[in-house]
């Protein structure tokens, strides 16, 4: 089941918005300062690219850097980011089929707007995933 909902997700948002992420990660590691913003973006590309299965879990060594970071890719990018899946969530909620689907590009909001200090792990579960 996991592996179909993926497929469905990829064809229907997550290549688009992994490719923002990915845009994202170039243009932060092209700037030397912010190779750990590209570094989690491209973290979180893979994600949405194959979001079902796996969960985004709170990193318990996250510190004040990573708070700070956050606060330096919201301005950034992370606003983008997170209008990209409100967007598509808003899109995919006008079908009956795609309703499932907007509601996982609104879980991965979070993510995108506060992604230092967390981690994506799997979640040994068939269909499903989490943002905590």
């Amino acid at each position: 089941m996991r592996t179909l909902l993926n497929i469905i997700w990829l064809v229907l948002s997550g290549f688009w918005l992994a490719i923002g992420y990915a845009v994202a990660g170039i243009i932060c590691c092209v700037l030397i300062v912010t190779i750990p913003f590209g570094i989690a973006s491209f973290r979180i590309a893979a994600f949405t690219l194959w979001p079902f299965g796996h969960r985004v879990v709170r990193r318990a060594d996250a510190g004040a850097g990573s708070a700070l970071g956050n606060v330096i890719w919201v301005v950034v990018a992370g606003w983008w980011l997170a209008l990209g899946h409100l967007t598509t969530g808003i899109a995919l909620c006008i079908t009956i089929i795609g309703i499932p689907f907007g509601i996982a590009n609104f879980k991965l909001i979070p993510v995108s707007l506060l992604p230092l200090g967390r981690e994506i792990v799997d979640t040994g579960d068939r269909g499903s995933f989490e943002v905590a």
